[in-house]
């Protein structure tokens, strides 16, 4: 186990420094204009010299990108004209737009995502689940046909259509209009708030886990483990939650897991639609006004979030199911 979290781990760092590389070079030879962006529509020469200076555009590629790892690592100092910014670890940069540093931004942001995420997942795994293990037992059945089909409806419905339904006739009527309350102040305000981006968000997946559940149960119910628990006589119920369920759920749990962190930096139409200010919402915004540093710290804490989800996943598919094991 020890080796093998040893592994991970030096993958992991492999993985976000390479996604560090490419992203950066990636963006450098962009077309843009970063010091107009700092320096405004009434900019002289001389202040876009020195704020080039500052960002250390007037450096060597190699030198920049040496640069921006170090301050991930230590931290650094920011100049954006006559303000220097000062940027602890892990400095992702600071924003062209707002003078503050990225992180700061992901880290007022992420307990919105969190929140709409961590919601909805609660939402589908439980519709999800239940479904698929209740189809599951009465496959073939004209309620599992019922079940099927409606799930294969509803991942046809494009999202942003269901979304924008419910925004429109849904919340402000039958669920709460769309706000964002910290949980700290005001718990109740804070669930009310979020609950109908939970409801879209929820509704959607859970047609999905529907089916990964049932498929996964479907194939755990014909295992041998499954016919040698029935032969020895245990009640039926034992078999389904306490044997056939727990293999059942690996497949679910890993599938979970990456589409967990794919949510984290993915729910910009989800934060735009219900105008919450989030990963999603902040990382819009950054594309629409050419803030690099922004996306390039999206796209990097996106990437350590895949990479840290895929790995807790793989411990996690240990403890469900004993039979796999780490090597």
């Amino acid at each position: 186990m020890v080796l093998y979290i040893l592994k991970r781990t030096l993958s992991a760092i492999t993985v976000i420094f390479m996604t560090l590389l490419v992203s950066f070079f990636l963006f450098f030879a962009a077309k843009g204009d970063p010091v107009g962006v700092v320096c405004g529509p009434k900019c002289t020469p001389e202040r876009a010299a020195t704020i080039a200076h500052g960002l250390g555009l007037d450096r060597p590629v190699l030198t920049q990108f040496a640069e921006y790892a170090k301050g991930i690592v230590v931290g650094r100092q920011i100049s954006l004209g006559d303000v220097t910014i000062d940027c602890p670890a892990p400095c992702l940069g600071t924003s062209y737009k707002l003078g503050q540093p990225v992180t700061k931004l992901i880290v007022q942001g992420l307990p919105v995502t969190l929140s709409i995420v961590l919601g909805s997942a609660a939402i589908y795994l439980l519709v999800g689940v239940v479904a698929g293990v209740f189809t599951a037992r009465r496959r073939g059945t004209s309620l599992d046909r019922a079940v099927v089909g409606t799930t294969l409806i509803m991942g046809a419905v494009p999202y942003f259509v269901l979304a924008l339904i419910i925004v429109l006739y849904v919340a402000g009527v039958f669920l709460p209009s769309s706000t964002y309350v910290p949980i700290t102040e005001n718990p109740i305000a804070w669930a009310g708030g979020l609950l109908a981006a939970w409801v879209t968000l929820g509704l959607v997946n859970s047609a999905a886990y529907t089916r990964y559940s049932r498929a996964s149960m479907i194939e755990a119910l014909g295992e041998d483990f499954v016919r040698t628990a029935r032969a020895k006589g245990i009640g039926e119920g034992r078999v389904i939650y306490r044997h056939a369920l727990r293999s059942a759920l690996g497949p679910v749990t890993t599938i979970f897991g990456m589409d967990l962190a794919g949510q984290l930096t993915g729910a910009i139409f989800t934060e735009r639609i219900f105008g919450l200010p989030g990963l999603g919402y902040v990382t819009l915004n950054a594309f629409g006004n050419y803030d690099l540093p922004v996306i390039m710290g999206s796209i990097l804490f996106g990437a350590a979030l895949l990479v840290s989800f895929n790995f807790i996943v793989d411990i996690l598919y240990t403890v469900l199911d004993p039979r796999v094991r780490l090597g």
